[in-house]
C-alpha cells in the first residue's frame, strides 16, 4: 500500500497522504474515533465477553443516512489515540484487562495502511487477537490481497445492489460491482464456512451484513439474489431491522420512515427462498438498540448494555 500515491480504496485519489487530503479527508496518520469494547449484533462475534473495536474516523463513502455520522461524517477523533504506538498501547489494554482476545476495525477501508501498522505493533508485543474487518465493501481488491494474512474474519456490509441508490444515498459510484468483486475476494481468502472454537467464538470466515432500508425492499431482494448466484448460497448473512432515520436522512421522503414489519418479513422470507439459510436475523424493534453516542465520553454504546 502506498500512502504517498493513494490507491488504497476505489476511489483512487492518488494523492500524497503525508502531504494532501483525498475524498476521505485522513493522512497517513491513524485518526481513531473510539476504542472501546463493543458486543456487536451477531452472537458468534466474540462470544459474551465482546470485541474490542476500533472505530475508524472518517469514511470513503457519504452515506446519508449513517448511524455513526458523527464519526463518519464528521471525523471525530480522540485526540490521545493519534498514533501508531498509542493505538496499539490501547488496545492492548482492553485485551488485558478485560480477557478478550477479538479486534474489530470499523470502516478500515481508507485507513487500510494503518491497520496495518496497528497490527503488526500489537503482534510485535506478543498479542495475536483474532482480527476483524469491519467494512462497507467499497474495497480496492489489491487492498484486500494485501490484508489476507492480516485479517481472520471479514465481516462487509453490502448496501446496495443498484448503484443509482449507491449514488443517491452514499456518493458511492459503480459500487454493486465493486462490493460484489471485494467480497468474493473475501470469500476467497477466508471461505463461507465459520471456524468456531469450543465455545462457539468465530474465529476464520466471512459474515456479510446487509441493512434493510424503507421504501426500498427492491434493493433488498436484488442484494440476496446477488449474494445467491454471483458469490455463494453458503454465505452467513446478517439481516439488520435495526434501521432508525439518522443524519440527513431524517429529511428523505423514503429513508425518513423506519423499516415495516411487512418489509423486513418479504426480505427474510427471500432469504429462505434463495437458500441463504446460514445467519441471523433481528426483532423489529432493534432500532432502539445499538445506537451510539461519539459525542459523549466513554464507551458510546454503553446506554445499549
Amino acid at each position: 500500500m502506498d500512502i504517498h500515491n493513494c490507491k488504497i480504496c476505489p476511489r483512487q485519489c492518488g494523492v500524497d497522504r503525508a502531504n494532501a487530503l483525498g475524498f476521505c479527508r485522513i493522512d497517513q496518520r491513524p485518526h481513531i474515533a473510539e476504542i472501546c469494547v463493543h458486543r456487536g449484533e451477531e452472537p458468534v462475534l466474540g462470544g459474551g465477553r465482546g470485541v474490542c473495536n476500533v472505530f475508524f474516523s472518517s469514511c470513503n463513502l457519504r452515506c446519508i443516512f449513517c448511524q455513526n455520522y458523527e464519526i463518519s461524517q464528521e471525523t471525530i477523533d480522540k485526540q490521545e489515540i493519534n498514533t501508531i504506538e498509542s493505538a496499539a498501547t490501547r488496545i492492548a489494554s482492553i485485551l488485558c484487562a478485560e480477557n478478550i482476545d477479538t479486534v474489530g476495525f470499523v470502516s478500515p477501508s481508507h485507513q487500510a495502511f494503518q491497520m496495518k501498522c496497528i497490527i503488526d505493533t500489537l503482534r510485535r508485543r506478543g498479542f495475536n487477537p483474532t482480527i476483524i474487518y469491519n467494512t462497507n465493501a467499497y474495497d480496492n481488491i489489491e487492498t484486500l490481497r494485501e490484508l489476507e494474512d492480516y485479517v481472520d474474519i471479514y465481516l462487509p456490509d453490502f448496501k446496495y445492489a443498484s448503484d443509482d441508490l449507491a449514488v443517491k444515498y452514499s456518493s458511492a459510484p459503480n459500487y454493486t460491482k465493486i462490493a460484489t468483486e471485494a467480497i468474493t475476494e473475501m470469500v476467497r481468502q477466508k471461505g463461507t464456512e465459520l471456524t468456531l472454537d469450543d465455545s462457539g467464538t468465530a474465529r476464520k470466515g466471512t459474515i456479510l451484513r446487509h441493512l434493510v432500508l424503507p421504501g426500498n425492499v427492491f434493493n433488498s431482494i436484488n442484494v440476496l439474489k446477488k449474494v445467491a448466484y454471483d458469490i455463494s448460497p453458503d454465505m452467513y448473512i446478517s439481516l439488520m431491522s435495526q434501521y432508525y432515520p439518522e443524519y440527513k436522512a431524517k429529511e428523505d421522503e423514503k429513508l425518513g420512515k423506519y423499516v415495516t414489519e411487512k418489509e423486513y418479513l418479504k426480505v427474510t422470507e427471500t432469504a429462505e427462498t434463495l437458500g441463504l439459510t446460514n445467519g441471523w436475523v433481528q426483532e423489529l424493534g432493534s432500532s432502539g438498540f445499538y445506537r451510539p453516542d461519539f459525542s459523549t465520553t466513554g464507551n458510546p454504546f454503553e446506554k445499549n448494555y
